[in-house]
């Protein structure tokens, strides 16, 4: 599972650590969890302006995201400390789905999901390639 912010890093930057992260899911290598908030989230977000992503190519990354994801029915959260509301989302779908991980630019937000690793993308890259030496 990864935060939207990973997913406009890895197109704004397709060389860093976000880069690499989305290059995996691309590969199949990972599969992401998503819930239809966590879509519409990436829909709106890489639809702004500001970020000038071609409008067909958002749409083919989302197709993409869907038909080699796993569609979660997540299971809400009672949580009183999360830093930013908008993030539970995020973390109701990872632990409902069984995610690996939480890949986020921002570790902080999700410091109240236990016991799944809430991972920024370079540290998610290191636990992936040491799952792939066990």
């Amino acid at each position: 599972m990864f935060d939207t912010n990973v997913l406009v890093s890895a197109l704004l930057n397709p060389f860093g650590s976000p880069g690499r992260v989305l290059d995996l899911i691309l590969a199949g290598s990972v599969r992401i969890v998503y819930d239809d908030r966590i879509l519409s989230e990436y829909r709106d977000v890489l639809s702004r302006p500001r970020f000038g992503f071609e409008k067909r190519q958002v749409q083919r990354l989302m197709e993409y995201l869907i038909f080699t994801g796993e569609g979660i029915n997540a299971s809400p959260m009672t949580v009183d400390d999360a830093p930013d509301a908008d993030d539970l989302p995020f973390a109701e779908v990872a632990v409902s789905g069984n995610a690996d991980a939480l890949v986020t630019g921002n570790p902080g937000h999700f410091s109240f999901v236990h016991p799944l690793p809430v991972l920024s993308p370079a540290e998610f890259l290191q636990f992936w390639l040491e799952k792939q030496g066990e």
